[in-house]
């Protein structure tokens, strides 16, 4: 086991992730040091999408992640990481039908209830640090305008304690994490994709330029690209900025 996380809680901030960021240039971290906000002004998502929060309600924390020798080709293994952790958690408390929606969105079904950001601080060829931001909703029920949202206790009619949810967590990722820097991406990827929303089955994405058609999610590549078939048995590799699922 490493140190003790040290756990920074704020009642609002703009954002986790760069509370943290701000905090690394001036003080030395250590490992795991974790923001939690009551209340995030300015939450972001992927591609600057925003994250409608109640105060109070949710888990909104940011962990910071340092490595020695994690290469970049293999920097989608944080995601592969992250991503089971909170899944494992999730499965633990009966959540049904839980998966996710590449890279970094954690479904219940139909209904997105985490979202995740992470940030790698790079040196040449190494990630440096991560900065690991994830938002779960917990026990918020109204979500305005998001038909597509949920939480935890929309699904199951439970309310959750916060600090334990955090602590769960924050125990799955350490031990998801362990040895990390000595694996491939290709070694973390099946137990990924065995998570995949929307695996295999036909769905309509929409591309850089707005443009919507078919195709069948197959697969995730070693740089954790996402690689659907298109009509005639033809395999495409997209990008985050290149695609999207509209379900």
């Amino acid at each position: 086991m490493g140190e003790l996380p040290q756990i920074i809680k704020l009642d609002a901030t703009d954002s986790t992730n760069l509370y943290l960021k701000d905090l690394l240039r001036t003080k030395n971290l250590v490992d795991n040091t974790v923001v939690v906000a009551e209340k995030q002004l300015k939450g972001r998502g992927q591609m600057g999408s925003t994250w409608y929060s109640e105060d109070g309600k949710n888990l909104i924390f940011s962990v910071l992640k340092k490595f020695d020798a994690l290469h970049a080709v293999h920097q989608f293994n944080l995601n592969i990481c992250v991503s089971l952790a909170i899944c494992d958690v999730l499965k633990e408390l009966y959540i049904p039908n839980v998966s996710v929606k590449w890279p970094n969105d954690i479904m219940s079904g139909s209904l997105k209830i985490c979202g995740i950001l992470i940030e790698n601080i790079m040196k040449g060829q190494l990630v440096q640090h991560s900065i690991i931001g994830i938002g779960l909703n917990v026990n918020q029920t109204s979500f305005e305008n998001l038909d597509k949202a949920g939480s935890l206790r929309s699904i199951t009619g439970r309310f959750f304690d916060l600090d334990e949810l955090l602590q769960s967590i924050l125990k799955k990722m350490e031990h998801h994490f362990q040895g990390i820097e000595a694996k491939t991406v290709t070694q973390l990827l099946p137990s990924y994709e065995r998570h995949l929303f929307r695996k295999d089955k036909p769905s309509t994405f929409k591309d850089a330029h707005g443009e919507l058609f078919m195709g069948f999610i197959r697969k995730i590549s070693s740089s954790g690209k996402l690689v659907l078939e298109l009509e005639d048995k033809i395999f495409k590799e997209f990008d985050l900025k290149e695609v999207s699922l509209l379900y």
